[in-house]
């Protein structure tokens, strides 16, 4: 199939119960489970361990949601991605951590990314922190458009607040059912330059090559960036 053909998930829709079961159900897990999983939570805690505060704000995967059970939630959703007001709590003063998570949501309101006010008619105060996996990847046509996608967000961040930012490398597509969709083609040299351009520092940056096998997506490693916006 020819990448023209593919389809974009904001766009045209699919199936997201097929998609995280894909991805991040038990059943994917012995397939999926090394990249979609462990790596973006291994990563996150290193950063936190680090003395990454993230006390207001951020955008984060259905998988985070799940996994990051210690936050509060304002959540703004446009179907599987979606922008969350985050309060961070040490794991020791958790009890019931599924809980938590069910309790400390408090909003779901779809968002819509073409608009200036993505959130609008609701304006969120600027964020300490925003989380953003494989978003920038789903909806960005070229590279131009990524970095379009990456400006609105920073406009969301305060001055000194921290992206977060996991992504895939040199993927095309990822196929939910019988269709593939849409994936931005880009590289860490892309990534970095792209969040050095729009004011940011990178803080740490790791890459994983890929370590399953299947053609449900096509990429070629995972890159997870933690920076800051210059004050």
């Amino acid at each position: 199939m020819d990448s023209s053909s593919h389809k974009f998930y904001h766009v045209h829709g699919y199936d997201t119960r097929e998609y995280l079961d894909q991805l991040f159900s038990d059943k994917a897990r012995s397939i999926f489970g090394e990249d979609s999983l462990i790596f973006p939570i291994e990563q996150l805690k290193k950063t936190f361990q680090l003395g990454t505060r993230m006390p207001h704000g951020g955008e984060i995967s259905p998988l985070l949601s799940q996994s990051l059970y210690g936050m509060e939630f304002h959540i703004f959703s446009d179907s599987n991605p979606f922008v969350a007001s985050i309060q961070w709590y040490g794991s020791d003063q958790l009890e019931d951590k599924e809980g938590k998570v069910r309790s400390a949501l408090q909003h779901v309101v779809k968002c819509d990314l073409e608009k200036e006010n993505m959130t609008e008619p609701i304006d969120l105060p600027l964020a300490d922190c925003i989380i953003t996996a494989v978003l920038l990847d789903y909806i960005s046509k070229d590279q131009n458009d990524y970095i379009r996608y990456l400006r609105k967000f920073s406009k969301l961040l305060k001055p000194g607040g921290h992206l977060i930012l996991i992504g895939v490398l040199d993927a095309t597509y990822l196929t939910v059912g019988k269709d593939k969709f849409h994936i931005l083609t880009y590289d860490e040299d892309f990534a970095r330059k792209s969040l050095v351009g729009e004011g940011f520092v990178i803080d740490r940056c790791e890459v994983k090559k890929r370590t399953n096998v299947s053609d449900f997506m096509d990429y070629k490693a995972l890159i997870f960036i933690a920076a800051h916006k210059e004050k």
